[in-house]
């Protein structure tokens, strides 16, 4: 397990930031999952933030501990992952997405894989 993922998990939330037009635009994110090198996050197709991904996918992650002055920022690329097997491989590593998406195969659940460029522990 990478030390970006592990200080991830340990924020249980985290912020993506992503392009809305001329402006950045972030939300809170809970689930993460980290394979082959490569970081993985879901949405859904009934937001703002699964366009913005699709239409540039530049977006950063930021992550602070709580109670620390302890924080991540991570500068990425994102693109859609339609792989069936790792998106059943997040519902596992996140249960908490069983919340929200009975299956992987359901239309409206999303997978982005976010190649780490750079990356900033504070």
């Amino acid at each position: 397990m990478s030390k970006i993922y592990e200080f991830l998990k340990e924020c249980g939330h985290f912020y993506v930031l992503t392009i809305n037009g001329d402006f950045p635009a972030g939300r809170p994110f809970g689930a993460v999952m980290e394979y082959d090198g490569k970081l993985y996050i879901s949405t859904n197709n009934e937001n703002q933030v699964h366009k913005q991904l699709r239409e540039n996918g530049n977006v950063q992650i930021l992550a602070k501990k709580e109670r620390t002055r302890e924080w991540l920022r991570i500068t990425g690329k994102s693109t859609e992952c339609v792989d069936i097997n790792m998106k059943k491989k997040m519902l596992e590593e996140c249960p908490v997405l069983s919340k929200r998406f009975l299956s992987a195969e359901e239309e409206k659940y999303l997978l982005f894989q976010v190649e780490v460029l750079n990356t900033e522990f504070h």
